[in-house]
């Protein structure tokens, strides 16, 4: 699972499903993989035809989560294909006037399977331009935190801080203390591996 070429399959069904889950959304009112805030600026576009909001917003977040992806050794899923792929990108395309992309289901899988091959491609290219002995250390910890699911993912953090260091696993499981899930862990994290490491 650690292989560069296994990442980059990883990355080609993950964005073939949410695209074809964006297509599903488009042409029964259904299926995309996003917040509901984030959704809405792609029916604002289906509505009134200005796509400006949701392709820059979530191009955004696509870019800048494909240049932070090779630097921590982790892809936010949720900025970079929940958000890029799944709604940033249909955005452009229908801008465009592009409407082959969404005109089946297959086509829509095949679509988000090659818009994942280029994803993956970049990342791992520049994955291997970045210098040996560039320290990622920790970062894991910090990926999903600032989605809606981020909240179930606390005892997860609890564990990937505990594999980092001890002090810092000890820190997350005081996650509890009145702050979201997600975030009281990485706060826990920080304090405790900051004081004793």
């Amino acid at each position: 699972m650690m292989k560069d070429n296994t990442f980059i399959l990883l990355v080609m069904g993950a964005a073939a499903a949410i695209f074809a889950g964006t297509y599903m959304f488009i042409n029964l009112g259904t299926g995309a993989f996003n917040d509901l805030s984030i959704v809405a600026m792609l029916k604002d576009g289906m509505d009134g035809g200005d796509y400006a909001a949701a392709a820059g917003f979530a191009a955004g977040f696509l870019i800048a989560r494909v240049l932070e992806g090779p630097l921590v050794g982790l892809m936010d899923i949720g900025g970079t294909l929940q958000t890029g792929v799944g709604i940033g990108i249909p955005a452009l395309f229908l801008s465009m006037g592009w409407q082959f992309p969404f005109s089946s289901f297959p086509v829509a899988l095949l679509v988000g399977a090659v818009i994942g091959l280029v994803m993956g491609g970049v990342i791992m290219l520049i994955r291997k331009a970045v210098p040996e002995g560039v320290a990622v250390g920790g970062t894991s910890i910090m990926m999903g935190a600032g989605n809606a699911i981020g909240r179930y993912l606390a005892p997860l953090i609890v564990v990937a801080a505990t594999q980092y260091d001890v002090y810092a696993g000890i820190g997350a499981i005081f996650y509890k203390w009145g702050k979201e899930l997600a975030g009281g862990a990485i706060l826990g994290a920080m304090l405790f591996g900051g004081i004793f490491l």
